[in-house]
């Protein structure tokens, strides 16, 4: 039986990247998201893999989205979650309804989701969560206040996770994406910048996968990852 790996947040970058990257290992994949229609259409083009239409804000629905995936594909080896939008505004037009969809998203629905696959992972000694994240949960700027302060406390939330399951055999680890991803979306808004100072989601995914294979005695919680170019 191949091993089982949940995506939770899948678009059309870091998403589906990711759900190939394991897919071309032999993981059958979960694929999460709002998107019912895009995910129909990736699971098309992936192996083994089941769509689940599930926003993570909703504790019930993550819940029902991991009661099928034991269902139909068995116990989860890899769990990467990586959703995370939000709300951009300053913290004078930031909205109640922003700043809580940016806490559920980010916080509420990792604590959701790994509180599904701890149990078994326990159990077995041995599985990976790895967490999306960025340069925000290190620093707010001035028009990131909703999504700053969820990316923050998504990372304190990591870190907890890890100090409390890596004894247990659960490598759990916090990946920082600090630059623009080629999408087709962000090269539309900015055209002028060269190829090369973009981060590819093929290659994202090729970090999360090395993370997932790293022997116990050195795991890594923390991953920083940027193009060449990107000042820091």
């Amino acid at each position: 039986m191949s091993k089982v790996c949940v995506v939770a947040g899948v678009g059309p970058g870091n998403g589906a990247s990711c759900c190939r990257r394991f897919a071309a290992e032999g993981y059958s994949i979960a694929m999460l998201a709002r998107n019912s229609e895009y995910l129909n259409s990736l699971a098309a083009e992936v192996d083994n893999s089941v769509a689940i239409a599930c926003d993570v804000r909703d504790p019930k629905a993550v819940v029902s989205a991991f009661d099928q995936i034991s269902n139909e594909l068995g116990e989860v080896d890899v769990l990467i979650y990586n959703a995370g939008s939000g709300e951009w505004n300053n913290v004078e037009q930031t909205t109640i309804e922003g700043m809580e969809s940016s806490w559920q998203t980010n916080t509420l629905g990792l604590l959701v989701a790994g509180q599904q696959v701890i149990p078994a992972m326990k159990t077995k000694e041995t599985g990976a969560i790895v967490v999306i994240g960025a340069t925000a949960s290190l620093r707010g700027g001035a028009n990131s206040t909703a999504f700053a302060s969820a990316k923050s406390a998504q990372r304190s939330l990591a870190q907890s996770m890890a100090r409390r399951l890596g004894p247990m055999g659960i490598h759990v680890s916090y990946v920082i994406i600090d630059g623009i991803i080629d999408l087709e979306r962000t090269r539309a808004t900015r055209p002028d910048i060269p190829d090369d100072y973009y981060l590819q989601p093929d290659d994202i995914a090729q970090s999360v996968f090395e993370l997932t294979g790293q022997h116990r005695s050195a795991w890594t919680f923390e991953l920083d990852l940027r193009p060449f170019g990107e000042k820091w």
